[in-house]
């Protein structure tokens, strides 16, 4: 199972802000303080990024696919088969589609803070941040926030060598766990805008 709604979930509360619940109980120290900072910089100096992607669910289930992002507001996943789903934002709102149906449904852009990151500019500590760890060669920047779905909690996993974000992992509602990991990332590259669009044959169904 895809868990579709998951992914976005993940999406959403993984590298934004929103209206802080809780905070981190500590102060960062100055050398937490600069990476950090470098890696907001250096990740909203990214204007496209495509690669791939490895979704882990609770149970061990795998599912792959590729995935493409273009500042301002354009995103999009692509399952590989046998799946024929994708998830699309291109800056209305975001849609999953299924192309075997040839439907989709959509969420609100404005109801996902994912809209943070696909901005100009990524601010990390705007969020509700609740834990930031650096170990092992990468930093980690934990935080809560509230989506259509209720309460999540993400961890951001950042290679502090390199500053790129290269997984994350969620805690659903339900208190279930999704970890989903970018690999074989180019940078900058030009993407086709047809990948960031609805076909127009496609039909809208409520969900």
């Amino acid at each position: 199972m895809i868990r579709r709604d998951v992914l976005l979930l993940g999406l959403s509360a993984a590298l934004v802000a929103s209206i802080p619940a809780l905070a981190l109980d500590r102060a960062l120290t100055p050398e937490e303080q600069q990476l950090i900072a470098n890696v907001e910089a250096h990740n909203s100096s990214i204007r496209t990024m495509v690669g791939r992607f490895l979704q882990i669910d609770t149970n061990g289930g795998r599912t792959e696919g590729t995935f493409f992002v273009e500042r301002p507001n354009k995103i999009a996943f692509k399952y590989a088969p046998p799946s024929r789903e994708e998830i699309v934002s291109v800056g209305r709102g975001f849609y999953v589609l299924n192309r075997r149906e040839e439907t989709y449904y959509a969420y609100p852009q404005d109801s996902i803070p994912l809209r943070q990151f696909l901005g100009d500019q990524i601010n990390l500590m705007s969020a509700n941040v609740v834990d930031v760890t650096t170990s092992d060669g990468y930093l980690t920047v934990t935080v809560i926030d509230e989506t259509v779905a209720g309460t999540v909690q993400v961890s951001l996993i950042f290679d502090t060598a390199t500053l790129d974000l290269v997984q994350w992992s969620l805690v659903e509602p339900s208190g279930a766990e999704l970890t989903f990991s970018l690999y074989d990332v180019e940078k900058n590259v030009q993407i086709p805008p047809a990948f960031f669009s609805i076909p127009a044959t496609y039909t809208a169904v409520q969900q």
